[in-house]
């Protein structure tokens, strides 16, 4: 890893990507340490929910100009991937190819500045009693203020993508999380302080999130090959073809976007609580917290974000890999699965693979997610990361040094082909 981030450093092309990433970071953390004008932040200290796991993706504080983050358009992206597969027409778009895919990038993008104007206008209300002359000409330069921070964090999202070392909203939640880690290492100290089985707590949680860091590894890198053979044909005067290859397929197909968007979804009820109020939905919202335990013992938030982890997994996976499509490409370029006949059978053996592998996957995700949890209710200490952070800040990792690898590898072949 650290040769290829030395090795990239010295290729001027990659190294210029690499400083724009780093700076665009920068620029959206500092963001998060700006109060939107008229507001005393130091008023807020007792109602800054910068504990939660929502909050570590989000990565904003409130009442600073990105106080939503990245949030409103991780929704927003959910909402457009519930609604594609509920309305013909977007779905007809979203087959359109590149045309397709920008416009349902721009419906994702109103969507996410909707959201972003409720889920402000919530916050505003949630910190009225902070600004020093409230009013409503400031609540609404304040609105305005998170709502436009929100905008441009999207766009510098998109902006990051554009460079060409992976998806830039997952790098804002990986820059998100890293930041807010040693205040849950500081959490984790203030606890132990005080009593040596505090200190015996602490070791224990550090052995167990070193074993997760290590399965989380394994389940990055997990893959089910199956097997293709190509028939021989005659180009001209020669044969060609015959050759043995696989189709590789992740254990991780959905990635961590089945735990953001559930994560994402249990946050709903408690958006609307703040510019609401409403008791029936501060009764729901502290309900669905994950580590809430409500008499008798049972974790209502926790069973639910399990089955949420389950049900996204299952629908991120049915976007990300095409099994029809999968196999229409194999039949058109001559290749076949020893044993199985070309066509429908092929993708129902492929998407039977797949099916059983994305079952894999979310119970996989699910025990890394509910680490944190269970270490919580056993130990009593809230660390803010656990394994589902980890699964963040790992995968966004690897896929950087992969893209890394590949444009060095690129790099290469042109020098040798010039």
């Amino acid at each position: 890893m650290f040769n290829t981030l030395r090795n990239a450093f010295t290729v001027k092309e990659i190294r210029t990507k690499i400083i724009y990433m780093l700076l665009v970071l920068v620029v959206i953390r500092v963001g998060t340490f700006l109060p939107i004008p008229g507001l005393d932040i130091s008023r807020l200290a007792s109602s800054d929910a910068t504990g939660t796991l929502y909050q570590l993706i989000t990565g904003g504080n409130y009442g600073t100009i990105f106080a939503m983050g990245i949030g409103p358009y991780i929704n927003a992206s959910i909402i457009m991937q519930l609604l594609t597969v509920a309305i013909p027409k977007l779905e007809q778009i979203q087959k359109d190819g590149e045309d397709g895919r920008k416009k349902i990038s721009q419906y994702t993008r109103i969507a996410a500045l909707i959201l972003a104007v409720l889920q402000g206008a919530g916050q505003i209300y949630t910190v009225h009693n902070a600004f020093t002359n409230p009013n409503w000409l400031v609540y609404i330069i304040g609105l305005l203020t998170m709502v436009t921070g929100t905008i441009l964090v999207m766009w510098l999202g998109e902006k990051l993508t554009e460079v060409g070392i992976g998806n830039g909203a997952s790098f804002i939640i990986f820059a998100n999380i890293v930041d807010k880690l040693d205040n849950g290492a500081a959490r984790l100290y203030l606890s132990a302080q005080g009593s040596a089985m505090g200190w015996v707590k602490v070791v224990l949680i550090l052995a167990i999130l070193v074993i997760v860091m290590a399965f989380v590894i394994i389940i990055q890198d997990g893959e089910r090959r199956i097997p293709v053979q190509y028939s021989k044909k005659q180009v001209g005067n020669r044969m060609v073809g015959g050759q043995s290859s696989y189709i590789p397929v992740k254990v991780n197909i959905a990635g961590v976007m089945s735990i953001i968007f559930a994560i994402s979804l249990l946050q709903f009820p408690m958006t609307i609580n703040q510019l609401f109020n409403n008791d029936t939905l501060t009764w729901l919202s502290a309900r669905l917290e994950l580590t809430y335990l409500v008499k008798g013992f049972i974790p209502v938030g926790a069973i639910l974000y399990v089955i949420l982890i389950f049900c996204f997994t299952f629908f991120y996976t049915s976007f990300a890999f095409n099994s029809v499509e999968v196999a229409e490409n194999m039949k058109k370029s001559g290749g076949f699965v020893p044993g199985i006949r070309p066509g429908k059978p092929t993708s129902d053996y492929i998407q039977n693979i797949v099916n059983r592998i994305s079952l894999i996957g979310a119970i996989c995700y699910s025990l890394i997610a509910l680490v944190p949890i269970v270490i919580t209710w056993v130990t009593g200490m809230n660390m803010g990361f656990g394994g589902t952070t980890m699964l963040i800040v790992s995968g966004v990792a690897l896929e950087l040094i992969k893209q890394l690898e590949s444009q060095l590898l690129m790099r290469h072949y042109k020098g040798f082909l010039n």
